[in-house]
């Protein structure tokens, strides 16, 4: 497995691959990887770059989810909210036909080995506040703002 850091305009990313997947996109450094740009890391940079710079909707990355059943199903799902908009955590509970999950709906995004692409940042409270987002509420500001969302108080404006 392979890394390679990037800076860009929401703060660094770390990018990290096996020879045929994308396996994580985060905002920190995992440990005992090797330090290579490979093309398939290099691939999903320029995915990324061209979707912070708002040219780019949907990503066509081959990745590899890793984690629970549990886990892999809200990442699943999470990936069909379209560009844009935004879902709460319960209402991604009742997509996993298990509406009162939505806690560990909240927990599973919290481990969501492929930020961005895996787009946990359209995850917000019922109320419309934002919560919680591994890089910070600052970037998942940047995040919904790039996809014309207005952001008001830390709120969702619809």
């Amino acid at each position: 497995m392979y890394y390679y850091k990037y800076k860009t305009n929401i703060g660094d990313l770390y990018i990290s691959a096996s020879d045929k997947y994308i396996l994580s996109i985060s905002y920190f450094k995992e440990a005992n990887l090797k330090k290579i740009e490979t093309p398939l890391i290099k691939q999903a940079y320029t995915q990324i770059t061209a979707y912070l710079n708002d040219e780019l909707k949907e990503f066509n990355l081959p990745i590899e989810i890793v984690g629970s059943d549990f886990e892999k199903t809200v990442y699943k799902h999470l990936m069909t909210v379209p560009y844009g908009q935004v879902i709460s955590y319960k209402q991604l509970a009742k997509m996993i036909d298990n509406e009162k999950a939505a806690r560990a709906v909240g927990g599973a995004l919290n481990k969501n080995p492929l930020s961005i692409v895996v787009p946990c940042h359209r995850v917000i409270a019922s109320n419309n506040d934002l919560t919680g987002y591994a890089g910070g509420l600052d970037i998942k500001i940047k995040l919904l703002e790039i996809e014309g969302l207005k952001i008001v108080n830390n709120k969702v404006v619809k």
